[in-house]
């Protein structure tokens, strides 16, 4: 296999679960990730949702760093509309001190919920997103210490200085948010799970590598593995996004009818629900293997970060066993 695996994980709360059980399915499944031979384990934030419990990755980095050994873990990502750059660095650099090199520092432009905890976590400030070029551009001078003498923060440092600096990886599902990564020279991820047009895939992996050939291009797909292909597409079938249409022309996707009856009750503006069938890639493991494998060598895409948002605890960490980059008969060796 000439390109890396990894997981994201939002920290599902399965049926008849509760969260303090969904944060130990998040920790056992980024251990067997390190042992089933898997490059990244990130975490996501979402805000005041019930069905995933993750809204604090800078926390829950910490904890798994301190439970695994060697796989890479990170954020998929921080959503840094809400917060100061400089607050996000030092945060990042005190995980990256902790654990020198294994540290991701994922960023994307969202806001991980909806309208009132938007409100919620930029409470006493003003914000309308549009400055996010901006904030991202500081992140990259804070982590590479060159603030220049001309901007208004002249002579901070982002402290503790790490070991090894966190890698900057932006996430989006545009062209435009690749050529951004490329020209601030940091590591891409589109979001194909929530993008699922392969036309926008090909624009962004063609813009990144004529402006940063020597960058990393990932891929965030959303993927089902099960032991038959009946098994595997009856379970993708199971799921479904809802893709709410503001009359503004902005459009979001959740994950359930819970999320939108909780957007209806928050909504600031006329907006109209279309269920969606989720595109996923779904097979034996072969099959989606061979699937990812064609992306790779159309795309020249680096690596592949593996979604699979399925409400079914045993079948979904079946899913990423039967992925596994590592063959059986080696585990079993690197455990002895």
């Amino acid at each position: 296999m000439d390109y890396k695996l990894g997981i994201l994980d939002q920290s599902p709360v399965f049926p008849g679960r509760n969260t303090f059980e969904a944060f130990q399915q998040t920790t056992h499944l980024a251990r067997k990730a390190e042992e089933w031979g898997y490059s990244r384990f990130w975490v996501a934030e979402h805000h005041h949702m019930e069905d995933v419990a993750g809204s604090s990755p800078e926390v829950l980095i910490s904890h798994l760093l301190a439970r695994t050994e060697y796989i890479q873990i990170g954020a998929g990502g921080i959503m840094l509309q809400h917060y100061s750059p400089y607050k996000v660095v030092e945060n990042f650099h005190v995980l990256s001190t902790l654990s020198p090199g294994r540290v991701d520092l994922g960023v994307g432009p969202s806001p991980g919920g909806l309208p009132l905890s938007t409100k919620a976590l930029q409470y006493g400030t003003e914000n309308d997103g549009k400055d996010f070029e901006d904030r991202l551009t500081f992140i990259k001078a804070l982590v590479d210490d060159t603030v220049g003498k001309h901007h208004p923060l002249a002579g901070i440092q982002a402290l503790p200085r790490p070991p090894i600096k966190p890698g900057i990886f932006l996430l989006g599902g545009s062209a435009n948010s690749a050529k951004l990564a490329a020209e601030l020279g940091l590591h891409f991820v589109f979001a194909n799970f929530l993008v699922s047009s392969e036309e926008v895939l090909a624009q962004a992996a063609k813009i990144y590598r004529e402006n940063y050939p020597q960058g990393t291009f990932i891929a965030a797909v959303s993927v089902l593995a099960a032991p038959d292909q009946k098994t595997a597409e009856e379970l993708a079938n199971e799921h479904r996004l809802y893709e709410i249409n503001l009359s503004s022309g902005r459009t979001l996707k959740v994950q359930s009818l819970r999320q939108v009856t909780a957007y209806e009750k928050q909504a600031t503006e006329p907006f109209e629900v279309k269920e969606i069938k989720a595109d996923m890639i779904a097979g034996t493991a072969c099959k989606v293997k061979a699937a990812l494998t064609r992306l790779h060598e159309v795309y020249h895409i680096d690596e592949f970060i593996v979604h699979t948002p399925i409400r079914k605890e045993k079948e979904r960490l079946r899913s990423f066993e039967l992925l596994s980059p590592l063959p059986a008969e080696e585990r079993i060796l690197e455990q002895v």
